[in-house]
This record gives C-alpha cells, structure tokens and sequence, in this order.
C-alpha cells in the first residue's frame, strides 16, 4: 500500500482525479457538530464513501492514497 498523507492532501489529489465521478466534500467538526452527530463521527479523521446517496463505507483513522482509492473504485 501506497504511504499515509494527511487527510487533506489525499482528500484533494484524489478529488482532482477523479473530479469528473466523484464529489468530495470535507467540514469541521467544531462548526458542524450536528452532522457529526447524524453520521456518528466520533474519531478525526472519518471518511464516508456514499453511493446513490447511501453510506457504503466508513473509513476510521489514517489510510493510505491507495487504499482509499480502490474503495472508491469499487463504488464507481
């Protein structure tokens, strides 16, 4: 597996990629703690991969570029 990045930066490079199948969207928990309550976000980082406007996957703690990236493959 490729190497872990910060969040932010994987979040971005994997956006631009793939900016013509997926929409990313990133918040602050501080500012938005009511969505962090209907998504049950306890741990930073948490990302939530969604198809058809359903959750499929929950991603806790770091990942690796690659890794996200082929959980996103498989939800295209």
């Amino acid at each position: 597996a490729g190497n872990n990045q910060r969040p932010e930066i994987l979040f971005d490079e994997l956006a631009e990629k793939y900016k013509e199948q997926i929409t990313v969207g990133k918040y602050n928990v501080d500012d938005y703690s009511d969505l962090s309550s209907e998504f049950g976000i306890r741990n930073i980082p948490t990302i939530l991969l969604f198809k058809d406007g359903e959750m499929k996957e929950r991603i806790v703690g770091s990942v690796s570029k690659d890794d996200l990236e082929e959980k996103i493959k498989t939800l295209l």
